[in-house]
């Protein structure tokens, strides 16, 4: 006795729409930079860091804070998007920061006023003070 086989007739439209989602999962899931710039990386902080600049709601708190010449400071990513936190002058870049994850940047030694934003999301500004 032979039994009946059955054949699965896959949708052109639903190969194409799983296919869709799977690089979709792929380009969202690797974070949207151009790769992690050379910095203090994306890894936990500095034992001791005290200074802290969060990322929550594309916005950066405090939008400005002052330091010591040379301060570690913590730098957490609230959102779920990468971000970074990448000095004007590049005298400082975090890398990319995935969502809810935390990483450091050292201030510059020479005191000054220094503008940052998130290359990711250019309309993300603040002010790293140091004197």
């Amino acid at each position: 006795m032979t039994l009946p086989t059955a054949t699965i007739r896959l949708r052109p439209t639903a190969v194409l729409l799983t296919m869709l989602v799977a690089v979709l999962g792929l380009v969202l899931g690797c974070g949207g930079g151009a790769g992690s710039p050379a910095g203090d990386g994306g890894g936990p902080a500095a034992p001791g860091a005290t200074d802290t600049i969060v990322m929550k709601s594309f916005t950066f708190t405090p939008a400005t804070l002052t330091v010591a010449p040379g301060a570690k400071i913590m730098v957490v990513n609230q959102d779920q998007a990468p971000h970074t936190v990448t000095a004007n002058d590049k005298s400082f870049d975090s890398g990319n920061i995935s969502g809810g994850q935390r990483g450091a940047v050292t201030a510059p030694t020479k005191p000054g006023s220094y503008p940052y934003i998130c290359t990711i999301h250019q309309y993300m500004t603040g002010t790293l003070i140091v004197r």
